[in-house]
C-alpha cells in the first residue's frame, strides 16, 4: 500500500519581488520560459528554475538576476516536486508575462503569481512529491463597499493599468 503524506512548504519571496509557480513537462522549458521572460519587457529582471523528474532529476536554472536566480533554485528544491517550475520577477508584474508563460509549449499549469505570503502544498509518496496546491496570502475577511472599491480602482491608476 502506498503511503501520503502533506506537507506544507512555505515560499520566501524576495524584497520588491513577485513569484510564479507552474508546472512544465520537458527540459526545453528552461529555454522558452528565458525567451517568454526576456521578450515580454527590457526592465524585467528576473530569475528561474526548473525541477527534473526524471533522468538526472537537477534543478535547471536561468535568469538576468543572480539574486533571483539564487532564490528560485532554493524555492525549487524545498518544493522537490518534479516538472514544478519557480520564477521571481522584479520591474514587472505577473500580468505582463502570464500569457506568455501559458503559450509555452511545455508549461501544463499555472499555481499561482503573487507576492502574497505564500505556501505551497505537497503530496509526498514513496515516488515523489508533487504539488497540490498553494495557500496564497490570507483568509478574506469581508465584502468591499463603495470606499473600497474606489480605493480599488485609484491603485490602478497608480500604478498605470487605468486612466
Amino acid at each position: 500500500m502506498t503511503k501520503l503524506e502533506l506537507k506544507v512548504v512555505n515560499v520566501e519571496i524576495p524584497e520588491g519581488a513577485n513569484v510564479i509557480i507552474g508546472q512544465s513537462h520537458f527540459i526545453k522549458t528552461v529555454e522558452d520560459i528565458y525567451e517568454a521572460l526576456v521578450n515580454s519587457s527590457p526592465h524585467l529582471k528576473f530569475g528561474f528554475a526548473f525541477n527534473e523528474a526524471s533522468g538526472p532529476r537537477l534543478v535547471r536554472k536561468d535568469g538576468n538576476d543572480p539574486e533571483l536566480t539564487e532564490a528560485a533554485v532554493k524555492a525549487a528544491l524545498n518544493i522537490g516536486a518534479g516538472h514544478i517550475f519557480v520564477i521571481y520577477l522584479r520591474n514587472g508584474y505577473p500580468i505582463n508575462v502570464l500569457n506568455s508563460l501559458k503559450m509555452v509549449p511545455e508549461v501544463c499549469r499555472i499555481f499561482c503569481a503573487t507576492a502574497n505570503p505564500l505556501q505551497v502544498l505537497i503530496a509526498e509518496t514513496e515516488q515523489g512529491r508533487g504539488v497540490i496546491g498553494v495557500v496564497d496570502g490570507y483568509t478574506v475577511l469581508g465584502v468591499e463597499g463603495s470606499k473600497e472599491e474606489e480605493e480599488r480602482k485609484q491603485f490602478l491608476v497608480k500604478i498605470g493599468y487605468k486612466r
